[in-house]
């Protein structure tokens, strides 16, 4: 064989359609869900989802299907319909990752980057509109004792899901796929790879804000001047309680204490704290 053709069979996909379409109907894609847990919540289905896949790509490097195993473990959540799609991109870049090419810090960037804003996306169509939608259709039907009122539900529901699912699939991996040879030819990786970064941060920032909720309600001063320390910690920077819980955590997790043990020390703080009125029940 040539270079030439050495070269061609390089810069083909690994995974076939036939098998991205497959990793949309297993266990892992249909059961996002079911393996929750407050910690790091999808993480294991996700895993799951793509697990054959990584397989394949990396059946001559099991030093890398386990740096993979780990890195796919790390915190992931968004909209079910939607998780093929980051696992279609994920694959791309994990072919890149067996290659050399790619750093997997980039592939838990462009992971953490995605979720926030496809789930906004995914949730406000599946579970605001049509949802709602099959909903309306489904129980008119179902107070008339028309036995079409759960099918319909489940037709108009679940046909736009799993096209999502499949469609989404297939594109997430040939974007991801086409555009990493793209970044490689012109340069742009490693530019790709420190944005991938900085949105994976700024994500995370985001959420010490939307997914962590405390008050301190202990006030300072008499009267009707009197401010509660939640107002002046807001004043200094709003989210910096929740900032310093995050980085608390954090801490605590490199010095190896279980997430278990955190959220049963997370309870007991919280209900003390309210019971001394120093932080708001």
């Amino acid at each position: 064989m040539t270079t030439s053709n050495q070269n061609t069979v390089e810069n083909q996909p690994l995974i076939t359609k036939k098998e991205l379409t497959r990793m949309c109907f297993n266990t892992g894609a249909l059961g996002m869900e079911y393996s929750w847990n407050y910690p790091r919540q999808m993480h294991m289905a996700f895993l799951l989802m793509i697990d054959k896949q990584l397989k394949k790509i990396y059946k001559d490097n099991p030093e890398g299907y386990a740096e993979a195993l780990t890195r796919h473990m790390e915190f992931f959540n968004i909209t079910p319909q939607l998780a093929p799609f980051v696992g279609g991109i994920v694959l791309s870049m994990e072919e890149e990752r067996n290659k050399g090419l790619i750093d997997g810090s980039a592939i838990s960037g462009v992971k953490a980057a995605l979720m926030g804003p496809l789930s906004g996306i995914g949730d406000s169509i599946f579970l605001g509109c049509i949802r709602v939608i099959a909903l309306g259709v489904g129980l008119s039907l179902a107070q008339q004792g028309n036995i079409l009122g759960p099918i319909l539900y489940f037709l108009i529901y679940n046909i736009p899901a799993f096209l999502v699912r499949v469609f989404g699939a297939h594109l997430g991996y040939d974007l991801g796929f086409t555009y990493l040879q793209k970044a490689q030819a012109n340069g742009t990786m490693d530019k790709l790879m420190h944005a991938a970064g900085i949105l994976g941060i700024m994500v995370i920032g985001s959420m010490t804000c939307d997914m962590f909720w405390a008050e301190v309600s202990l006030k300072i001063g008499s009267g009707e001047t009197a401010q509660t320390l939640q107002e002046i910690l807001d004043g200094i920077m709003p989210g910096l309680v929740g900032l310093g819980v995050t980085w608390t955590y954090y801490w605590a997790l490199g010095k190896k204490v279980g997430p278990v043990k955190l959220i049963l020390l997370t309870v007991v703080f919280g209900i003390v704290m309210a019971y001394f009125g120093i932080m708001a029940a």
